[in-house]
């Protein structure tokens, strides 16, 4: 992969990869958005982030349901000043909340871009709407495929 400053991308706080979390990487680098999900019959509850037990029935079995990758913003905002100093140059850029359309209590946390590899700063902050459709695209950042969301009417 080229380096960050050739293609524009960010440089990327890396996830913490864990027993309970890789999964959703491992998914995301295969271009699929996964939830953590009960496996208990009675329960399926979806959850996120993810963890070892159920929070609703208890139990310690999960699988990982693929969702449609539709959502809405439910929240976002625009750093003034950056929160780190390796990010002044990509002013102004987002941070988003996304509501998933097939799990609404399920919300992740990413950027709106104009394209999967455009840069943070790539969505003018006027455009950024509480209830705005979006949908999930992947970007290869740093060698982590992470998740990002574009708007559905651009």
């Amino acid at each position: 992969m080229a380096d960050a400053e050739t293609t524009g991308l960010e440089p990327l706080l890396t996830p913490a990869m864990d027993d309970d979390g890789t999964p959703f990487w491992t998914y995301a680098a295969r271009g699929e958005l996964r939830v953590q999900t009960c496996a208990e019959p009675a329960c399926g509850a979806p959850r996120f982030p993810p963890r070892p037990c159920c929070p609703h029935c208890q139990s310690f079995d999960s699988t990982w349901r693929r969702m449609s990758g539709r959502g809405r913003i439910w929240s976002y905002v625009v750093p003034h000043p950056p929160l780190l100093p390796a990010y002044a140059a990509r002013m102004p850029y987002n941070a988003i909340v996304v509501e998933l359309a097939d799990a609404p209590r399920i919300r992740l946390v990413g950027n709106l871009v104009a394209a999967p590899d455009a840069p943070l700063n790539s969505v003018d902050p006027e455009r950024l709407r509480i209830g705005a459709r979006v949908h999930v695209v992947f970007a290869d950042l740093d060698g982590i495929t992470v998740p990002r969301w574009v708007l559905e009417r651009p």
